[in-house]
């Protein structure tokens, strides 16, 4: 691949193992950023689609089996910690907030796996290409302090060399930091998600127990629907005998 009047086989060798360096930190932060992408996008739900399910479940239905059921159909943080307090009806309000507190707690350790290592790297990436670059340029001013002013042409290079750390640098930190911005504020939503779907699990909890449904009753199995008295009766019940 040629770029900058060489090949990027040519930035590495010339720019020494400050350049190896960051080739290494740009194949992690690939492998991250892939990894998390995936793992984001597999973790987004309808989340009104699936409140909607769940409250419905509680509200219409008085069935916390077919609430938690309907969790577990979705996939993601704000499923997982639903099914969390759902499991606690019934319990003191603060119980309930402790479990769902820790879930989330639990849940968002998940989704911010590795992205310390693209932080890092970002943050890592142009120090040590400013790094390189200062000591490539010690290494210019010696070569011009043994060959004289009579060569300003063998500085130039060394400088040019010494910048390729820079621009290496850079080149690694940006597109990090960038991608790293983005994952943070589909956290960011995730976290709204969730705090929006707790209100709501508090709020329909209240609901339930102002009109006295109790935990006994919503962990009940639904009943059958009643049959009418006609479809009971024994052949030859209810006819008239010749």
């Amino acid at each position: 691949m040629e770029g900058f009047g060489g090949t990027v086989y040519g930035w590495l060798q010339q720019g020494g193992i400050v350049m190896y360096i960051l080739a290494g930190f740009s194949i992690v932060a690939a492998a991250v950023i892939v990894e998390r992408l995936i793992a984001l996008r597999r973790a987004g739900i309808n989340v009104n689609e699936f409140l909607a399910k769940v409250r419905k479940a509680l509200m219409v239905n008085r069935s916390i089996r077919e609430a938690i059921k309907v969790c577990e159909e979705y996939r993601g943080p704000v499923a997982s910690i639903m099914k969390a307090g759902l499991l606690k009806f019934g319990q003191p309000k603060d119980d309930i907030e402790k479990t769902i507190e820790n879930a989330a707690l639990y849940e968002m350790s998940r989704l911010e796996r590795f992205l310390v290592v693209l932080a890092t790297i970002a943050n890592v990436a142009p120090l040590l290409g400013f790094f390189g670059t200062v000591v490539g340029m010690i290494n210019a001013f010696d070569a011009l302090a043994a060959a004289g002013l009579s060569n300003p042409g063998l500085v130039a290079i060394g400088i040019k060399v010494a910048l390729f750390t820079t621009a290496g640098g850079l080149g690694v930190a940006i597109p990090v930091q960038l991608v790293y911005n983005y994952f943070m504020s589909r956290i960011n939503r995730f976290v709204r998600d969730i705090e929006t779907s707790t209100n709501m699990l508090l709020e329909t909890f209240g609901e339930m127990e102002r009109s006295g449904i109790t935990p006994e009753t919503a962990a009940a199995p639904s009943q059958p629907a009643a049959t009418s008295p006609s479809s009971t009766e024994a052949p030859g019940e209810g006819s008239s005998s010749r």
